[in-house]
């Protein structure tokens, strides 16, 4: 496995890179499919449960995979983590080759504010992603009220060219309402956007893998119920880009 860090241009951002070694043995592995993962954390700071741990999975299941660490805090804007996130997008997609990985099987997954990201990237990004996987998002304008700046909502720009979309969240959520997954379903259905919605019953916000692995020691944390996201992610995600 290579492990490294690639600075973003003008900018403070970094994209962490962990990619599968080439090998004869694996010549069908060669074009994979990757996941860019964007932690969440209010636009405040950056989630370390919501990233290298959520990229070890999707690399264990085949994926080569990152972990952008965009542009946060009061003195920055929403358009800098966007351009942050599409400036990480166009890295990803000019490398494909040199990092043996497909251009047209790139996902982002987003946790939170780091969803608002995936979304916004999904559905006003100059270049877009192939799929998008959106956990607890932040979706509407009105979340900017907990964030460190003002942010758009993303539902109401939805478009033809959005890519298909796997979102969940708990029903219970206090801290990202369950409506904002809720009100961005809506919009791809009525885009007829391709997407599969999981709402759990019950959970705090910041679940993560919603396992030990990610729990920080919280009980509260390991929920296993909400624990299947990542499964049933995984299928959407193999269904969707066919993978082998």
């Amino acid at each position: 496995m290579k492990v490294f860090v690639e600075k973003m241009p003008d900018s403070n951002a970094t994209l962490t890179a962990y990619l599968h070694d080439s090998s004869p043995e694996l010549s069908n592995a060669n074009n994979r499919p990757c996941v860019i993962v964007f932690p969440g954390g209010g636009y405040h700071m950056l989630s370390d449960r919501e990233g290298e741990p959520i990229a070890a999975t999707f690399l264990a299941h085949g994926y080569h995979a990152f972990v952008l660490r965009y542009s946060v805090g009061k003195s920055m804007c929403f358009s800098d983590a966007l351009n942050d996130a599409q400036k990480a997008l166009h890295c990803v997609r000019s490398n494909a080759e040199q990092w043996n990985l497909n251009p047209k099987q790139i996902a982002v997954c987003g946790f939170s504010a780091g969803g608002h990201l995936a979304a916004s990237l999904g559905v006003m990004g100059t270049e877009r992603p192939n799929a998008m996987i959106l956990a607890y998002p932040c979706i509407l304008s009105s979340m900017s009220r907990i964030l460190a700046f003002p942010v758009p909502s993303c539902d109401d720009k939805v478009d033809s060219s959005t890519p298909p979309a796997f979102l969940f969240h708990t029903a219970n959520d206090s801290a990202v309402p369950v409506e904002n997954s809720l009100r961005m379903a809506d919009a791809l259905s009525r885009g007829k956007i391709p997407f599969e919605l999981h709402i759990f019953p019950n959970g705090p916000h910041g679940l993560a893998l919603a396992n030990e692995l990610t729990s920080n020691g919280s009980k509260a944390m390991c929920n296993q119920s909400a624990a299947q996201w990542m499964p049933l992610c995984l299928t959407w995600l193999k269904n969707l880009f066919n993978a082998c």
